[in-house]
This record gives structure tokens, C-alpha cells and sequence, in this order.
């Protein structure tokens, strides 16, 4: 059903993906509300309505979804109990069961298997001698990463040539939380695809973008990858099997490893806009957060082919000050976030650079 011009879209999550969401819902004639503990959120600033309260607070769910057609989410750690709550009294899309796969990294990782895509090696480690063991499995070598939580290279160490020694220690200074060992991946690049699917099954895709991380932190996002027409073809299909299995509405960003015969592993799925999908707001007609807006309203799918290639780039802490310069240049789309304080490994905001247009026969 299509959501009437006036209508509230719910958005549990006040941050910079909020916030785009909710710039991209007011030009389609849609109102926001924003569940988000934090009052002078990024979100806030340019929705229509913000209730504050804990993402998981039985009163504030009650509300949001007493005054929303329909409840979406900006971040994949929205906890699953409360996605289900809200989903008794309105519609919530992406559906509840893709948060519950993406926030565990094992489930996950089970769950891309059992629909035949692959992804690195992995096992589960719940203690200092599984460590030992599952190192000893892959030879020494592999990430260590908390199960749940964890973004931006958060939660994460990593080990090599190690197939034996004292382990003493580790999962207690990991947080004594499941943990998941996956086996180092010799890759080319990473890339990732964003995609989108309605509720009447219509999927869409994205160029795929190649990623460069820093610090565990995302950099750039180049569009198009450096990758054959092959890869391009199998990174959007493995994009649509996902959304198909999860039975999704809205938009998914998923990362994948390229290894050096162009095959891919999946690294991981985020059940939301993505960070290396912020280049589709300066070189598509229909950015990645008006796709979603679409698909969760119930509005047709919009045209994702780009009009250019791009390079977008994150402003990360103290990079904000940058501004004056780019602001200067051709071609420079910039999209500060609004927040009130710079802080070290803290995104700011992102700018995308135009390198080129291109033409469509």
C-alpha cells in the first residue's frame, strides 16, 4: 500500500543516516519522526518530531508507532525486541528478522551460507582454548571480532602466524562476550553493492563502489570498482538473493571481498543505507535514502543508474575544517552532518567528487 503525501515515517535512530533519510522522505511530501535518546541529534535537526527516549523504551515505542504509518531504521543495533514491538502496531521495514541475522556475525555468516553465498571461513570462539583451536584451524592466521556490536574496526584483532602459544587473557580482554574467529582473506579489493527491494519483490541495484578503509574506518568509495563486468553481475545477484531470503523491503548494503580471480566472499550485510552508498546523493537522479523511502512508502522503485562517476570521500574528526576548500571547488557535492563536536575517528561528514559524466545509450 502507498503511503499517502502527509504521512509519518517512523526512524528509530537520530544520526547522519537518519538524518539524510529524513531530508530524502520531506521531498517526497513525507513527515519524520525520530526515536533517538540523544535531544540535539544530527536527525532531529531537520525532521519534524523527535521523541526521546531509549531505543528501547516500551512508552516511547508506543508513541512512535501510535503517530507513524510506517517504522523504518537508520542502524542495524536497534534491539531486535524492539523492532518486534513496533511491528505488532505498524509496519516495520526492513523486517525485524533482518536485524536479527545482521547483529550476529556468526548467524549471519550461517545464514549467507545456507542460501550459497560465500563468505570467509569462520568458527565460533567462546573461550581462550577455543581460540587456540580455531587458530590452529586456519593455520595461525585470522580477525577476531565480537559476535555482536562492533563497527568501524571496533571489537576487532587480528593474528597471524600464530598456530600456537599462550592465548591466556584474549577473551577476557575482548569483553568475555561470543566472539568469531574468520580466516585471513587474501583479496584484490573491496567492493560493495548497494541494492534496494519493494514490497511487491521488485529488486534494484546499485554500481557497485570500491572501498578503501583507514583505521578500520571507511575513506573513499570510487565508483565504478575496478572489477570485470563478471564480478559487477555477480555482486548485484548475490545483493538480490539476499533481499529475496530476508523477504526485505528498503534498502541493504552489502560488502564483499574481490580475490584475484574476480570471485567474491561476502564480508558482511548492513540492513540499512550504507556509508559507501552516500556517492548515489551526487550522481544519481534517486540517491540510496530516496530509494528507501520509496520502497518502505510503498512508491515505485526509482532508476539507479548513474550520470557519473565519483569519488566520495568521509570527513572524519578534525577533516571537517576542510570545508572552506571544497566548498570552493567544481563538481564537489558536500554533506556536513551537523554535529556539534569533532572528535577523532568521529564521521563528520563526506563530501563526493565528480570525475567524469558518462552517457546512456
Amino acid at each position: 500500500m502507498m503511503l499517502a503525501p502527509g504521512s509519518t515515517i517512523g526512524i528509530v535512530g537520530g544520526g547522519q543516516l537518519g538524518r539524510m533519510l529524513a531530508m530524502a522522505a520531506a521531498r517526497l511530501g513525507y513527515r519524520i519522526a525520530i526515536l533517538e535518546p540523544q535531544a540535539d541529534c544530527p536527525a532531529a535537526q531537520v525532521a519534524n518530531r523527535q521523541i526521546v527516549a531509549a531505543y528501547d523504551d516500551p512508552a516511547a515505542l508506543a508513541e512512535l508507532a501510535s503517530i507513524s504509518a510506517v517504522v523504518t531504521y537508520e542502524f542495524e543495533n536497534v534491539p531486535v525486541e524492539a523492532a518486534e514491538a513496533l511491528a505488532v502496531r505498524v509496519p516495520v521495514l526492513p523486517p525485524p528478522r533482518a536485524l536479527e541475522v545482521s547483529q550476529d556475525r556468526l548467524i549471519e555468516k550461517q545464514f549467507l551460507n545456507g542460501i550459497g553465498i560465500d563468505t570467509a571461513p569462520f568458527l565460533a570462539v567462546d573461550s581462550d582454548a577455543g581460540l587456540a583451536s580455531a587458530l590452529q584451524a586456519f593455520g595461525g592466521n585470522g580477525v577476531l571480532k565480537t559476535r555482536r556490536m562492533g563497527y568501524d574496526g571496533k571489537g576487532q584483532r587480528v593474528f597471524r602466524n600464530m598456530e600456537s602459544g599462550s592465548y591466556a587473557g584474549v577473551f577476557e580482554a575482548m569483553g568475555s562476550t561470543p566472539l568469531i574467529l574468520e580466516g585471513l582473506i587474501s583479496f584484490a579489493r573491496e567492493i560493495s553493492v548497494i541494492g534496494a527491494r519493494g514490497a511487491d519483490g521488485e529488486v534494484v541495484t546499485y554500481t557497485p563502489a570500491e572501498n578503501v578503509h583507514r583505521d578500520g574506518i571507511l575513506h573513499t568509495s570510487t565508483t565504478p570498482a575496478a572489477i570485470s563486468a563478471t564480478t559487477v553481475d555477480m555482486a548485484r545477484a548475490a545483493a538480490a538473493s539476499i533481499l529475496d531470503a530476508l523477504g526485505y523491503v528498503g534498502v541493504i548494503g552489502v560488502e564483499f571481498f574481490v580475490l584475484d580471480d574476480g570471485s567474491l566472499l561476502v564480508n558482511e550485510i548492513a540492513p540499512r543505507v550504507h556509508n559507501s552508498g552516500h556517492w548515489t546523493e551526487a550522481a544519481c537522479v534517486v540517491s540510496q535514502f530516496e530509494q528507501h523511502i520509496r520502497a518502505v512508502a510503498g512508491l515505485a522503485l526509482g532508476d539507479t543508474r548513474r550520470h557519473s562517476n565519483c569519488v566520495m570521500e568521509n570527513l572524519i574528526g578534525d577533516d571537517v575544517a576542510r570545508l572552506p576548500g571544497l566548498v570552493a571547488e567544481p563538481d564537489v557535492m558536500v554533506h556536513l552532518y551537523g554535529k556539534a563536536e569533532s572528535r577523532p575517528g568521529r564521521k563528520m561528514g563526506h563530501f563526493t567528487r565528480l570525475t567524469g559524466r558518462i552517457s546512456h545509450d
